[in-house]
């Protein structure tokens, strides 16, 4: 009979991700993780098979305690106050020093030369996601009058796709927050 597992996946998973997210796949190291998950070798391998799975169920970690965020575009009273809320959100937590720099899943397609299809996927699901939901708040606003119906939102929901995105990258190399918050107001100008 096998020895019973004595820790919490999520909380194991949590701090995987943190790893993941501060040093990207390629640098972190199984000893790493193996610190910061404060597990033996024999149960990081058993639970999790290997590096690439446990790196996997990290961003599937990191999608689930952030849909919050995604959440202010669905439940939004309009097109600009959620885009709003969205980007305020995005930005606070982009600059936030408790948090590693950036985003885990920008930080995932940026950081691997050539990304296992499976990570590849669930980056290209998170992008394809987050524009959807940026153009569904866009095609509402439309629908109520707030968004002008000759504006291309398809085009606007790239946009905003590629803001979110940019802000993550910039974020890690230039603190000046005031300037990210101007841009974001000057996007939602553009609406």
């Amino acid at each position: 009979m096998g020895r019973v597992k004595e820790f919490d996946r999520d909380h194991v998973l949590h701090q995987a991700m943190l790893v993941f997210w501060r040093k990207g796949y390629e640098a972190t190291s199984i000893p790493d993780l193996l610190a910061a998950m404060k597990l033996s070798r024999s149960s990081l391998y058993e639970t999790f098979t290997d590096k690439e799975t446990l790196y996997v169920e990290a961003i599937e970690h990191y999608k689930r305690t952030r849909q919050s965020k995604r959440d202010l575009l669905t439940n939004a009273k309009s097109a600009r106050e959620g885009i709003r809320a969205y980007f305020e959100r995005h930005i606070a937590a982009a600059f936030d020093e408790a948090l590693p720099g950036g985003c885990l899943v920008t930080n995932a397609a940026t950081d691997m030369d050539s990304p296992d299809e499976q990570v590849r996927k669930l980056i290209q699901d998170r992008f394809e996601s987050l524009e959807r939901a940026f153009y569904e708040l866009l095609e509402r606003g439309q629908q109520t009058g707030e968004i002008d119906s000759s504006k291309d939102i398809r085009f606007l929901a790239l946009l905003l796709l590629n803001l979110n995105h940019s802000i993550n990258v910039v974020a890690k190399v230039n603190k000046d927050k005031a300037r990210i918050v101007d841009m974001m107001e000057k996007v939602i100008e553009m609406l």
